[in-house]
């Protein structure tokens, strides 16, 4: 653990508050809904091992943890049926190992270009800010999908 990370210190919190955002706890990570449920089911992947880069993770640990990415992908197609999945691993802000899964949609009038256009154009406009926020039903209703279905995906 990185004292001075934030995704370490919001892991070793866990223990004492479930964040009401936990989506999954895997062994190599944790999954969490995502801030931006204007892409519905966009979720983030945080690797339990503080490393900045995957060349640093051990190899049984990097594949644990790809495997994990793979079933939470499978978790928002199957609930969700996105026309396409972004993902994205960049730890540029915060340099910890997580990815960035954002499901999009044809309805997503901006579905051609990244996500992070808009989501910059939030930081300027407030309107923009609630609009990328809000999804189309409420954050504990998209959890308790996504948890179903990893539910049901671990158990096969």
């Amino acid at each position: 653990m990185a004292t001075d990370c934030p995704f370490c210190r919001k892991l070793s919190g866990m223990a004492a508050e479930r964040p009401e955002d936990l989506v999954w706890e895997f062994p190599q990570s944790v999954a969490f809904l995502g801030r931006w449920q204007y892409y519905h089911g966009y979720c983030v992947l945080i690797a339990r091992q503080h490393a900045v880069e995957f060349s640093q993770m051990p190899d049984d640990v990097r594949r644990g943890y790809f495997d994990e990415l793979c079933l939470l992908a499978r978790a928002i197609e199957s609930s969700f049926q996105p026309r396409k999945l972004n993902y994205e691993a960049l730890g540029n802000q915060v340099p910890h190992l997580h990815w960035h899964l954002f499901p999009r949609y044809e309805s997503d009038p901006e579905k051609l270009k990244p996500v992070w256009v808009a989501i910059e154009r939030s930081d300027r406009d407030a309107r923009e800010r609630e609009r990328l926020q809000t999804g189309p039903v409420g954050k504990s209703a998209t959890i308790d999908k996504l948890r179903s279905k990893l539910h049901e995906l671990t158990r096969q």
